[in-house]
């Protein structure tokens, strides 16, 4: 399981070079057809610092409810078919096998979870190493020049949904995995945002002012980069002044 970061091939470290090139086999979970780029850019990371040859086995990655009356157990049964689908792929092949995760395998990702489903089951058995990488967290405050967090305080990560649920605490916020837009549920003139989105690739595009400020322009790029590519991944970093 390798971490490969948010997109930009010069930011997979050389320990996650040194597992590509160990790989005969990549697992590569589909999105369908409008996130056809999400697999151009893990191609065009191989492309660059793959040295032998290697095959790619496409997998399909089951559907689920994206507004489930009771997510925990919505996503629990869509890992439970997730594993089951690794598993089966992973049955006709030999030899060793690779994921390539975005960002980093133990932040909100779920590829870990699954590899240990199949092997829960008892129908085969293997060995797996984690190689770490950069987060898209990091990519942002990179790209913005900020540091995540106050002095001496906490960064809380965290995600769209619960974000609308708990609202913005004292200390900073990172925000990943929002579809929705939950920043436009904050209020307060002191609450400065810095957003990106496809950090480290071409349509790489950065935001950051007041929120009352900018938070129209956010939503209506966002809504412009999804449309024009079927697909997007954005975060941003929340903080109150003062």
């Amino acid at each position: 399981m390798i971490g490969i970061g948010a997109g930009d091939p010069d930011q997979v470290t050389v320990q996650a070079i040194k597992a590509m090139r160990q790989v005969e086999t990549f697992f590569v979970i589909g999105k369908g057809e409008t996130k056809h780029g999400l697999v151009a850019v893990r191609t065009a990371i191989l492309d660059q610092h793959m040295d032998r040859p290697y095959r790619i086995v496409s997998i399909t990655d089951p559907p689920r409810d994206r507004t489930p009356a009771d997510y925990v157990d919505t996503v629990a049964g869509w890992h439970d078919r997730r594993s089951a689908v690794l598993e089966s792929a992973f049955a006709g092949v030999t030899g060793v096998g690779g994921i390539l995760v975005w960002g980093d395998p133990a932040l909100y990702d779920s590829t870990l979870r699954m590899i240990q489903r199949v092997l829960d089951r008892r129908a085969m058995h293997f060995d797996y190493e984690v190689i770490p990488g950069v987060t898209s967290a990091q990519a942002l405050a990179a790209r913005h020049r900020v540091v995540l967090h106050g002095v001496g305080e906490p960064v809380h990560v965290t995600t769209g949904r619960r974000l609308r649920a708990e609202g913005l605490g004292a200390h900073s916020t990172v925000v990943m995995l929002d579809g929705e837009c939950s920043f436009t549920a904050i209020s307060g003139d002191d609450v400065h945002i810095w957003w990106g989105a496809y950090l480290g690739m071409p349509d790489e595009t950065l935001i950051e002012g007041p929120l009352p400020a900018v938070c129209d322009q956010i939503v209506r790029r966002r809504a412009e980069l999804r449309d024009r590519n079927g697909w997007i991944m954005d975060i941003y970093l929340l903080r109150r002044r003062g």
